[in-house]
């Protein structure tokens, strides 16, 4: 089997081309991946084709939570708050390295648009609906108790909060397991590969596309049975492409979130919080970090490059001050940040924020299916439903039966550990190996929340390759790791490895502006760039860095 990766590009079209596929899947964020997997497993030959990076566009953006939904409640979103509680439970057993558990703490205040009896109601329905394990089921909590949980609460007028648990994810990385997992079925799946045009047979139904490589500009034709436009903010650009842009419309809306260092917001507690606009946010410790988000905001601007202005940080500043004002927080203390891009189905007098996160799919006369909408949460759930309906169409057309879904079963690459109660034994075995070898205890659990069981592997290069890490003049740990990301999780660019397989551009951005240089060196020598192609990809990665780290007027 060819191995997931850009070392030799050839290989992963050869593979997209030389049949015809069950399954064409324009866009590789979560839900393109979701879909190659619940396809694949079930048998069905799978294609995804993504013209960025793997998760480069919304499915790298979030707030980083696989969470039940419950600002949703108050929106009376009642079945889409039980079905993407259910579905956290399962994205979580499947792939207990890359999610986690994490206490929320909801205060309330006698001013605010929450009260006692209100969050109790909801947290206690949240509970109910989601099925939330017994020992993970709300509490409520003193004034006092609140503060004892987190001391830079604004004391004035507290009144109590709630406290329960979401699920913390890397979103990116999620979409990575997910699409390894795909490859391991034998699904086929290329980057830096954008749809050019839909290919239609002589009735006029797609069974197609052209592909245009986005490295040296060769076109490839992809025939498939079926095609689905997976795009996320793209969709209705595909749906225009085939004509079939008519009835319900994506309406875009653009989230920030704002890195501080631990040092400048000290916080111990996640929390999640209502301003006085309505809006409810986020703050969460992560890694020697805290981050704040988000925002929601309709968003007419370059899709593909979102960017956080600053009056978008100066809002999420000022919401952050509004409830720690002993911080006296400014746009300077702010390390790095993120925008992105969610694509909502248009309601008719409704704000961006009142927006129902429901996933819908279209179906269009040329055959071509789409997907809008969604959550992060309900990724698996969205990819069942799209296959069911691809096996459903394949019986009528040919006859051929597929099996039903068994994703809820299937653990996620670096996941195949038994559950949440096997992967924490597993990490103290991995966490003696490493430090064994002289890996610091903490990164030696970064590196296993990451990467799971291939950790393994790892662990083998950090080994293996010291002296090739020396030369190179990349630390060696990090060098394993950009060498397992290059042969086994397609990384190309230097953006790729420091933003979407280590998040180090977010929470570790000291560490991007030591290693770009050498990195993109490496990167240039193995991956055969000529000298221009490296300067451009550096000078690129350069302007990525300076907009995660200054504000844009």
């Amino acid at each position: 089997m060819v191995k997931f990766s850009n070392l030799n590009r050839q290989h992963l079209y050869d593979g997209l081309t030389s049949e015809t596929l069950d399954v064409l899947i324009i866009g590789g964020g979560i839900t393109g991946a979701g879909i190659a997997l619940d396809a694949a497993s079930r048998g069905l030959k799978a294609g995804v084709v993504e013209m960025q990076d793997f998760a480069a566009g919304t499915s790298s953006r979030s707030t980083k939570l696989i969470h039940g939904g419950l600002r949703y409640l108050q929106q009376f979103e009642i079945a889409m708050v039980a079905e993407v509680g259910r579905e956290r439970a399962i994205v979580y057993e499947n792939g207990p390295h890359i999610t986690k558990p994490e206490w929320m703490l909801l205060p309330f205040y006698k001013e605010g648009s929450l009260g006692s009896l209100s969050t109790n109601v909801g947290l206690r329905m949240y509970d109910f609906l989601a099925k939330v394990k017994k020992r993970e089921r709300r509490t409520m909590l003193s004034a006092k108790e609140a503060l004892e949980k987190e001391p830079l609460l604004k004391r004035e007028q507290l009144k109590g909060a709630g406290f329960y648990v979401e699920y913390k994810t890397d979103d990116a990385r999620l979409t990575v397991e997910v699409i390894k997992k795909a490859v391991e079925y034998g699904a086929k799946a290329i980057n830096y590969a954008k749809l050019i045009e839909l290919l239609y047979d002589e009735n006029g139904k797609v069974n197609g596309a052209v592909i245009e490589d986005q490295v040296n500009g060769e076109q490839y034709n992809i025939r498939a049975k079926k095609v689905i436009n997976a795009t996320g903010p793209w969709v209705d650009s595909i749906r225009e492409m085939d004509g079939s842009k008519q009835g319900k419309t994506l309406h875009l809306t653009k989230g920030i979130h704002l890195v501080f260092d631990t040092k400048r917001f000290p916080l111990s507690q996640a929390i999640y919080f209502d301003l006085k606009d309505g809006r409810m946010v986020f703050a969460i410790p992560r890694g020697g970090k805290t981050y704040l988000g988000t925002t929601d905001t309709s968003y007419t601007g370059d899709i593909a490059h979102p960017i956080a202005t600053k009056a978008d940080r100066e809002y999420l500043v000022d919401a952050a001050n509004s409830l720690f004002p002993s911080l006296k927080l400014e746009l300077e203390d702010v390390e790095s940040s993120w925008a992105g891009i969610r694509p909502l189905i248009e309601e008719e007098g409704k704000s961006p924020d009142e927006i129902s996160r429901k996933d819908e799919i279209f179906v269009a006369d040329s055959g071509l299916i789409s997907i809008a909408g969604g959550k992060l949460t309900g990724y698996r759930k969205m990819a069942e439903q799209i296959i069911d309906l691809v096996c459903k169409q394949i019986k009528a057309d040919d006859g051929i039966l597929y099996s039903e879904s068994e994703t809820i079963n299937i653990p996620i690459s670096g996941g195949d550990v038994g559950g949440a109660k096997g992967f924490k034994k597993f990490k103290a075995e991995q966490l003696t190996n490493a430090i064994d070898i002289r890996i610091d205890a903490h990164q030696a659990v970064e590196i296993i929340d990451r990467y799971g069981t291939n950790v393994e592997k790892v662990l083998q290069r950090y080994q293996e390759l010291h002296n090739e890490a020396m030369e190179a003049r990349i630390d060696p740990l990090l060098f394993a790791e950009l060498r397992y990301t290059l042969e086994e999780e397609c990384v190309y660019k230097p953006e790729d490895f420091f933003v979407r397989r280590t998040g180090a551009l977010y929470f570790n951005i000291e560490l991007v502006e030591e290693y770009l240089r050498p990195v993109s060196a490496y990167l240039s020598k193995v991956l055969h760039w000529n000298s221009e192609e490296e300067a451009y990809y550096i000078r690129e990665f350069q302007q990525i860095i300076k907009e995660a780290k200054y504000p844009i007027t």
